[in-house]
Parts: structure tokens; C-alpha cells; sequence
């Protein structure tokens, strides 16, 4: 290269040395044919983040000796050096020159000022693009973010479990900030009282047990001050609080665990009532959040205060959490309270029929129990059936309300223990009791008259034995009543008996001649099984229709619309003889034929019925098998029921233990 190049060069140096340059740029020589200006540029919290370079080139040099501008190729590239060439150039085109990282060109004899201005407008170019560059970073950074918020938010918004609410919004706000560890409380109010029950935590460094507890709201823990004066707390170091500072920092925990808890954020959850609803705790910001905090001198190396982004992204969260914290804790009291009107109801059902108590109870059980093994076939009819924890749910409270219609049927009916009501026995003993008076005094009678008349002793002894048999044969019919009354099958004999009591007759006071036995109450004398008339076994019956009709009023919702559907159709079968509605099988929803499964079993083995004893487990299932012949049950369901002994599932799901 030719000693002009050089002398060009050192003239450019001598000149924006002497020439006035900004305080913070420097001078340097790093290559006979190269003067480079540099420039430091401070990041806002005033360190120092990088340097901007202009490096002076001979025309000759930036044209024939890629050595010269070798060293620079890198922060060309990265935008943080520009090239200002000496002369003329033989640059081809603007893209050219653009992509060999020329900013300028001054003539071979410039002045300071030229040499200035050109130094000025590279920095500020480099500076534009940085700033640009930047201001694409943030972009790209916002948009990520406002993704993750976005996501996030549909994320706490499906969620309608509190508990599990709360590990979300938990785990998201870590990840958002970069935090290790962190916890949730949530105020509880009683009267004018106010606590904190501390609900969850999470910690990616330590593993260890926690349960809930409660602690007073107040100035002196974090999460109470947080709470109380809806602000959010940023402690750079929890062992070194801030002067006047009204809480303080309890290490028993790290002393327990081995953990030490350095930086802090504490954030308030506010309803959209502007009420306190829960507070989140964040603990030790890390400079790289996949980094462990395994020992004391993993967190002087990673734990850091969390800054001022973090803040914000906590507040935008805390924001979104704590709207969605109050539609959930909203949500689960509905739900508390929806799930208290059906207890009530099945206990008001419950009260007008005592001898069904615990029917409901145990239906529901072996209904959600069968499902929960139909959910899992992966052959037969039943092999694409699917039940979600909302369908379990609506099944449940269709089961627990299948018999919600006895409310609609007369108590004396639904009661009824026995053929002839209480007070309708009654009414029959007081006849007969009227009937044997009536034969004494009839036989009396004729006593005092063959006395009167001097009869003989023998006709004496024959009304006497008269008598004697007559109120003999009053209380053989008496027994045949009573025997009859009971709800067992009869045989033909029996029918027989009280037909032909249902002859006899005798004069009432009035003079009229009336049977032992009226037309109703041989009716119900001759009812074959159970203790029900036919008239009365359709008001029975129709305990399904006002279940239907009952449930139908209730605004249930989207996810349980279909309960009054399910509850009112458990006593339809499948050959269509059924009721209410001689629905056939692809008309039932297999829910209510699952109920109907359940509903028959329950009814035969409960020991609790007034007209008959438990069915042993065996006979009960041998008549499931009848009913499946008849075509009045699923035979796939029975078998479903049979092989996976739904009985004892739903037993083990009874236990105190083990419900939900």
C-alpha cells in the first residue's frame, strides 16, 4: 500500500484528535491505514451495555485490502461499527456500498469539521439503528409477552376448581418473572375479622410437605401489608428491609428447609369489586430461570431483585388473576349452594318416604360408579362411551333426584307399609268388633227368651255353642284379613277365603244390611304382590312424570341441561312397556339405562323396604338377568354391572374417606 494511504491517515488522526471530538469518544490507531473514533453508549441503569465504533479507511485500502477491515466485520454485521472512507472509492452501487458497511465518504484533503460531521453522522446512523433495533427487540418482546398474558388468561379462565386455579395463576406469575419460588394466600372473612390462609406454594429448588394455615391480616407480614393497602411490595432483600418498614420477614422457613429466600415480589389479587381477594408471593428472581438454587452461592450468583418489567407483568397478571380467582371462588359457591338445594331436596323426598331412606344416595353412587367403567370399554356396543367429570357430574345429581316427583304423590300411598291403609283396618276391626257384639245380643236375646218361655237346658247349650262358634268363625275371618293384609304373593285359596268373607254380611244400626267386606277394601285385600292397588300403583308410577315436569323448571345450565331428561326416563324399558313415555331402547339416554340398573338392584337388596326382606346379593343378580330376558334392561350394562361388582366400587366411593 503506498505511503499516501499512511500519511492520509495520520493527518486523519492528528486532526480528530485535535479536533474537539465528544468527551466520551476515543482515538485510536489499531492499523496503519485505520483511525477508529469509539463511543460508549450507557444503558439506562447507567453501566455501560456496548461501544460504537467509526473506523477512517484510505479509498485504496476499503477497495483492494480486506485485511484492513477484517477486525470489523463482526461489529458490521452486528451494528455497531460504520466505515468512513478517504477518498474515492470504487464502490459499484448504493447496496453494495450499504452492505460493506460504508457510511460516508469525505475527500482525500478534508478538513476537522469535514472529518467530524462524518464521524457524527455515523454515530448517529448507528445509534438510529440501534435504537431500531431495540425498539424491534421490544416489539418482538411485547408481542411474546402479550401472547403469554394472552394464553395465560385463557388458561385461568377455563379453570373453574379453585384449588387448581390457584396453582395456575402460581405457576404462571414464577414463569412471567422468572421466579423460583412463590405462594398464594387467600382472605377469608368472618364478620368484621379478616385471615389469610395460606393455600399453595411452589418451589423449582426444593421439595418439601405443606399444608394450609391461617394468620392474622395485618401491617406485619408482607402478604398482610400487600392486602391491606392493595399496593404490591418489591424487596430487593428480604433480611434487609427498608427503613420504617411496618412488616417483617419470618426465616423460620428457611431455617426449617435449608432455602434462603432473598429477593421478593407481593402482589395484591383485587376483585372487580376493588376487594381484596387473595394475595400472590413471589421469592428469588433468577438470572436464568432454569438454574437451581442449590446452595448459598447458587443464589449470590442467580438471585437478583426482581425489576421493574416484572412488576409490570405481575400487575397485569395479578389483574387478570384476580378476576378470574373471583369468578371461580363465585362459581364454586353456586356450585356449594346448587349442590346444598339438591341435599335438601333428596332429604325433603326422603322425609315423606322414610323406608326409601338412603335410596337416592346409594343410586347415584352405583350409577357414576358404572359409568366411570363404561367410560373405559374399548370394545362392545359401549365402546366409544365417554363420560366427563361434567357428564359424572349431571348423571350424579340426575340419579340423586330420579324420585324427586314423590313430592307429587299422596304420603298415605307413597307409605302405604301394608294392603289396607292403618286407619281403613282399623275401620274393619271396629265392623267386626260391631259384629261379634251383635251376635252376642242376638244370642243373648234368645236366651232370656227360652228362660222366659221355660226352655230346655239343651237349647240352652246349643245357643251357647252357637255363639261360641260364630265368634269363632268371626276371628278365622279376622286372621284371613290380617294374614291377607300383609304384602306377600297369595296363592289362589287366599283369594278365594276373601271373597268369601267379602259375602257375608250383618245389620248395621241403621237397619241396612252391609257386607263384612266393601268392594275397596277387597280390592286392596287381593293385590297379588306388594302393598299397592293398581290405581294406586299408577299414582306411583307417575312419580317419574312429576320428576320430569319438576326438574324441567330448573334453570340448570348448559353443562347439566340434560338431568330432568335422564332422571325422568330410569323407569322406561327397553321393549317400550315402560313409563312415563313406552320409550324403546334407542330412545332411552343411556344414562337413564344405566340408572335403571342401579335403581333395580338398590330396590332389591335395601333392607330398609317395609313389604319385603333384602334380596341375598346372588338372587338379586339372577333377577337382573330375568329383567335383561324380558327386554326390560341393557344386557351389555348388566354385565358391565356384574363383572366389575359396580356394588362394591360404589360402596368404597360411600366411605367418608373416599368422596369427593
Amino acid at each position: 500500500m503506498s505511503s499516501a494511504a499512511t500519511l492520509s491517515m495520520d493527518r486523519a488522526e492528528r486532526l480528530l484528535q485535535g479536533g474537539g471530538t465528544l468527551a466520551t469518544d476515543t482515538v485510536t490507531r489499531p492499523h496503519p491505514l485505520v483511525v477508529t473514533v469509539w463511543r460508549s453508549i450507557a444503558a439506562p441503569s447507567g453501566r455501560a451495555s456496548h461501544r460504537l465504533a467509526v473506523a477512517f479507511v484510505p479509498a485504496a485500502a476499503y477497495d483492494s485490502v480486506p485485511e484492513v477491515v477484517s477486525p470489523f466485520v463482526e461489529r458490521l454485521a452486528e451494528g455497531t461499527a460504520l466505515l468512513v472512507v478517504v477518498g474515492r472509492p470504487r464502490v459499484r452501487s448504493l447496496a453494495d456500498a450499504t452492505r460493506r458497511g460504508l457510511a460516508s465518504v469525505v475527500a482525500d484533503d478534508a478538513d476537522t469539521e469535514d472529518l467530524r460531521l462524518a464521524a457524527h453522522r455515523a454515530f448517529e446512523l448507528l445509534e438510529a439503528r440501534g435504537r431500531a433495533e431495540s425498539r424491534g427487540r421490544w416489539l418482538r418482546r411485547y408481542r411474546y409477552e402479550l401472547g403469554e398474558l394472552v394464553n395465560i388468561a385463557r388458561a385461568m379462565t377455563t379453570v373453574r376448581d379453585v384449588d387448581k386455579l390457584l396453582g395456575v395463576i402460581l405457576e404462571k406469575s414464577r414463569f412471567v418473572t422468572g421466579a423460583d419460588a412463590g405462594s398464594i394466600y387467600i382472605v377469608e372473612r368472618s364478620g368484621p375479622d379478616a385471615t389469610l390462609r395460606f393455600k399453595l406454594t411452589q418451589n423449582e429448588s426444593k421439595s418439601f410437605d405443606s399444608r394450609e394455615f391461617t394468620m392474622p391480616l395485618g401491617e406485619g407480614s408482607m402478604a398482610g401489608s400487600a392486602a391491606l393497602n392493595k399496593t404490591t411490595l418489591n424487596i430487593p432483600d428480604v433480611y434487609d428491609l427498608p427503613q420504617g418498614s411496618t412488616f417483617r420477614f419470618d426465616p423460620s422457613f428457611d431455617r426449617r428447609t435449608g432455602y434462603v429466600t432473598r429477593s421478593m415480589l407481593v402482589a395484591p389479587l383485587i376483585s372487580q369489586q376493588d376487594v381484596v381477594i387473595g394475595v400472590i408471593q413471589l421469592i428469588n428472581k433468577k438470572r436464568d430461570p432454569g438454574r437451581m438454587l442449590s446452595t448459598l452461592a447458587d443464589v449470590e450468583a442467580q438471585v437478583i431483585p426482581f425489576d421493574e418489567r416484572s412488576q409490570e407483568m405481575l400487575g397485569m397478571l395479578a389483574a387478570q388473576a384476580g378476576v378470574s380467582l373471583e369468578t371461580a371462588m363465585l362459581y364454586e359457591e353456586i356450585r356449594k349452594l346448587f349442590e346444598g338445594f339438591v341435599t335438601a331436596s333428596v332429604e325433603a323426598i326422603e322425609s315423606r318416604d322414610p323406608t326409601t331412606s338412603g335410596h337416592s344416595r346409594r343410586v347415584a353412587d352405583l350409577t357414576v360408579e358404572l359409568a366411570k367403567v363404561v367410560d373405559l370399554e374399548t370394545g362392545g356396543p359401549y365402546a366409544g362411551a365417554s363420560f366427563t367429570p361434567e357428564d359424572l357430574r349431571e348423571l350424579e345429581y340426575a340419579s340423586l333426584l330420579h324420585d324427586f316427583g314423590k313430592i307429587g304423590v299422596r304420603e298415605k300411598v307413597l307409605t302405604k307399609p301394608r294392603k289396607l291403609h292403618d286407619e281403613r283396618l282399623e275401620l274393619v276391626r271396629a265392623r267386626f268388633d260391631y259384629v261379634a257384639r251383635s251376635i252376642e245380643t242376638d244370642v243373648l236375646a234368645r236366651k232370656v227368651s227360652l228362660l222366659e218361655g221355660g226352655g230346655p237346658r239343651g237349647a240352652l247349650e246349643a245357643l251357647d255353642l252357637e255363639l261360641a262358634e260364630r265368634r269363632a268363625a268371626l276371628e278365622a275371618a279376622w286372621g284371613a284379613i290380617r294374614s291377607a293384609n300383609e304384602p306377600t304373593v297369595l296363592s289362589s285359596g287366599d283369594f278365594e277365603r276373601i271373597q268369601a268373607i267379602s259375602r257375608e254380611v250383618f245389620v248395621d244400626l241403621r237397619g241396612e244390611t252391609r257386607p263384612l267386606l266393601d268392594a275397596d277394601e277387597v280390592t286392596c285385600l287381593e293385590v297379588s304382590r306388594g302393598s299397592l292397588t293398581p290405581r294406586e300403583f299408577d299414582e306411583i308410577q307417575s312419580h317419574v312424570s312429576h320428576t320430569f315436569r319438576f326438574l324441567s323448571k330448573i334453570p340448570w345450565g348448559k353443562s347439566l341441561r340434560r338431568v330432568p331428561a335422564i332422571a325422568g326416563a330410569h323407569h322406561e324399558r327397553l321393549n317400550g312397556t315402560g313409563y312415563p313415555n313406552r320409550l324403546r331402547s334407542e330412545e332411552i339416554p343411556v344414562q337413564s339405562k344405566m340408572m335403571s340398573v342401579a335403581d333395580i338392584y338398590d330396590a332389591l337388596t335395601a333392607s330398609d323396604r317395609p313389604y319385603k326382606k333384602a334380596v341375598p346379593l346372588d338372587r338379586a343378580i339372577d333377577i337382573l338377568d330375568y329383567s335383561v330376558k324380558d327386554g326390560h334392561l341393557d344386557a351389555e350394562l348388566v354385565r358391565i354391572f356384574k363383572d366389575a361388582r359396580i356394588w362394591e366400587r360404589a360402596a368404597a366411593r360411600a366411605l367418608p374417606s373416599t368422596r369427593p
